[in-house]
């Protein structure tokens, strides 16, 4: 065994990150995420009192019978997708040879994956039968929606977008783009700032009377257009969904009719859009 010396910052670029909330999959998991990083934390903690890495490197015993270890996540190669419904897709993941996941009646597991830049865990229970050998498969539903505010237009949307957030099954995607004219007329910024955390949720400020990025605040300035949302804008945007979205529209009726045209012209149908 080799003792490293290490300084302050090669361990602390070591040191394990806590979980964010949008992590958790909220459905009570034995350990959660949580627990697996108490647990790494508690091994970093007794390798650095050490002055000793390799303490980091210690394997964690794995069950003979399944390809899962409840302390650890494994990668599984996708082999196939198969869409049933507009929005619900069934996913097959490959397992080595002819193993088996072997999960008990009612059980479920934890599929980790990145998200808009975030780390995101969700629980989903097999379709697959759970002796099924070499692979195993999950449905996931995947929803989108786009909502176009312009000033006070920004207030209908919130109970939705906070409606979402609260319900930790509901997997829809959002995208809202707001549009002001400067911008310290953006509302409510704290409570949209808290609500872009969360992993399945993406704003868009649009900022018509503004001259330059570089005077926002550094954390607006990448996902805030200076302009107007235009023809051109709307279509990069629909462009940058994972699939066509239905969209809610809120505004001055100048602003709804030009989004509804700049939405046509996008692909979007009209019975896919909502006006307030």
């Amino acid at each position: 065994m080799s003792t490293m010396s290490g300084n302050e910052d090669d361990w602390l670029a070591l040191k394990p990150q806590e979980p964010s909330p949008s992590q958790c999959c909220g459905s009570g998991c034995k350990p959660c995420i949580y627990d697996v990083y108490e647990k790494e934390l508690a091994q970093w903690e007794r390798a650095k009192a050490k002055q000793d890495k390799s303490f980091l490197m210690e394997k964690k015993e794995q069950s003979n019978n399944s390809e899962l270890n409840p302390d650890t996540f494994t990668a599984f190669n996708i082999s196939s997708v198969e869409q049933l419904t507009e929005d619900t897709y069934q996913y097959k993941f490959e397992l080595p040879g002819n193993s088996s996941l072997r999960l008990s009646l009612g059980q479920h597991i934890v599929l980790r994956g990145v998200v808009n830049g975030l780390e995101v865990q969700r629980a989903y229970t097999p379709i697959s039968p759970g002796n099924a050998e070499g692979y195993f498969e999950v449905l996931i539903k995947h929803g989108e929606l786009l909502m176009l505010a312009s000033g006070t237009g920004l207030a209908p949307m919130l109970p939705i977008l906070q409606s979402i957030t609260d319900d930790e099954e509901d997997e829809t995607f959002v995208t809202l783009v707001g549009c002001f004219r400067i911008f310290d007329k953006i509302y409510l910024k704290s409570l949209l700032q808290d609500l872009a955390r969360y992993w399945n949720i993406r704003i868009f400020y649009v900022l018509s009377q503004e001259t330059s990025l570089e005077k926002l605040p550094w954390s607006y300035q990448e996902n805030t257009y200076i302009g107007r949302l235009n023809e051109d804008l709307m279509k990069t945007i629909v462009n940058s969904c994972r699939r066509k979205p239905f969209v809610l529209i809120c505004g001055s009726s100048t602003f709804n009719e030009d989004m509804s045209r700049y939405l046509k012209a996008a692909g979007i149908k009209e019975d896919s859009c909502f006006v307030f």
